[in-house]
């Protein structure tokens, strides 16, 4: 078994295999995308299991989704090269290992995302992946609540906490295993660190992988996302891709083509951007704002668009509308029927998901649609019919909670549009195949 976990490691790249051999009780391995994150935090709760059997692990991660989709893959596939088998048991959120039959440990698998939950057992060694992805606060308090479960007392266990992670600006992660240990230097005895770039698994991608992220994503995310570094992503405006100069078009509504219109509703404060399409690529060429509320909304765009005979508008364009997800539950008229519900019945069609997308996916999405890391500009907007759009795309700010800031209603106008962006070309990981499972 011992030569079985040898040959495992010479399969690793080399920031995985340092990070493997960091003598330090907590270890953080801070990566790009498919750099192999999951994969090696398996490598090293398996190798604890060869080195200390029956003592019980912990998995943790953000979401129940994520143990899923991709823990229990993963743990799988490091096992079979190490000569190991795991029984998953799902209703319990178990995984069991085994050499052979003969039992190894078990390895408890918990969601973060509350961390009141985090109790109730007792383990010798803890692997917490994408720790980032939740609010400082909730990971500070995921990480004391794991630390608390690290209790075992026999010679040789650690009780060491693995965190494996995408950088996701200056947060708990970097706080901890960074920040830290600039401010007490006692810790580096403690706390070690590698942080690695999805370059370093290139071999183990599809061939497009990389270029397909450099396409997707903005050059500030790039560094994160692909470089596997600690990137501000909260400065300056919120839009900082767009370019009032680079990103105009003198593109307008022809007759008869169907328009994209993304919606946000405040009553009184209603906004929507009309967009088209050329060839594929977004285009604003016109903007609603200051609204009333849906009918009044409903009213000014057949208005605009559409064409008023014999008392009535008759549809001369397809409109489709994709709104504030809220909208299907809030109601601006009366008890019985929606925002939606009215939109449909004017006779749009309506893309509306069953829940908002995140903040930050939304504004990844639109900067990286105003300039990604090539330097391609796919999302134009033409600033003299849509001024109060492009003046809140430069001007809208970061609140200090880390959100778009909300109190100056410069947010209106770019959420409606970021709504269709969204919708329509929203920032997706590139899609992989996995060759022996290191590009988790």
């Amino acid at each position: 078994m011992q030569e079985r976990g040898r040959e495992v490691r010479a399969a690793l790249n080399v920031p995985q295999s340092r990070f493997l051999n960091l003598p330090h009780k907590y270890r953080a391995y801070v990566a790009g995308f498919g750099s192999g994150k999951t994969w090696v935090g398996c490598s090293g709760q398996l190798a604890h299991f060869y080195e200390h059997p029956k003592i019980n692990q912990g998995y943790f991660a953000p979401t129940y989704p994520l143990i899923r989709d991709i823990y229990y893959p993963t743990i799988g596939e490091v096992a079979e090269t190490m000569g190991l088998r795991v029984k998953v048991k799902r209703g319990d959120h178990e995984v069991e290992v085994y050499s052979g039959s003969r039992y190894r440990g078990s390895v408890i698998c918990r969601s973060i995302d509350d961390p009141a939950n985090i109790v109730g057992f007792k383990i010798g060694h803890a692997l917490v992946d994408e720790l980032d992805l939740l609010a400082e606060k909730k990971a500070e308090q995921a990480w004391r609540k794991i630390m608390a479960r690290m209790r075992y007392k026999v010679h040789g266990v650690k009780n060491g906490i693995d965190v494996t992670t995408t950088p996701e600006g200056f947060k708990f992660v970097y706080r901890q295993f960074v920040k830290a240990l600039r401010d007490k230097p006692k810790l580096h005895g403690r706390y070690g660190l590698i942080q690695a770039s999805t370059f370093d698994n290139e071999s183990n991608l599809p061939d497009d992988y990389i270029d397909s992220m450099l396409e997707a994503y903005t050059p500030e995310l790039i560094r994160a996302y692909l470089n596997g570094q600690f990137v501000n992503l909260l400065t300056g405006t919120v839009y900082h891709q767009f370019d009032r100069k680079l990103n105009h078009c003198n593109d307008t509504v022809e007759l008869g083509e169907p328009l994209f219109i993304g919606m946000d509703f405040n009553v009184g404060k209603m906004a929507a951007v009309t967009h088209v399409k050329r060839d594929g690529k977004p285009r604003a060429v016109d903007e609603i704002l200051e609204g009333y509320d849906t009918p009044d909304m409903i009213r000014r765009i057949k208005e605009r668009y559409w064409e008023y005979r014999d008392g009535d508008y008759r549809k001369t364009c397809e409109v489709r509308i994709y709104p504030d997800a809220s909208g299907d539950s809030r109601k601006s008229v009366n008890a019985s029927t929606t925002d939606l519900a009215l939109l449909r019945n004017a006779g749009f069609s309506v893309h509306a998901p069953k829940a908002n997308p995140p903040v930050k996916d939304r504004v990844n999405a639109m900067n990286a649609m105003f300039c990604n890391a090539k330097g391609e500009r796919r999302y134009l907007v033409n600033t003299d019919k849509c001024p109060g759009y492009s003046d809140c795309l430069e001007q809208q700010p970061w609140a200090e909670n880390g959100e778009p800031d909300k109190s100056g209603d410069l947010d209106h106008a770019p959420d409606a549009g970021g709504y269709f962006i969204h919708h329509d070309y929203p920032l997706i990981k590139p899609a992989l195949t996995i060759n022996m499972g290191m590009a988790y």
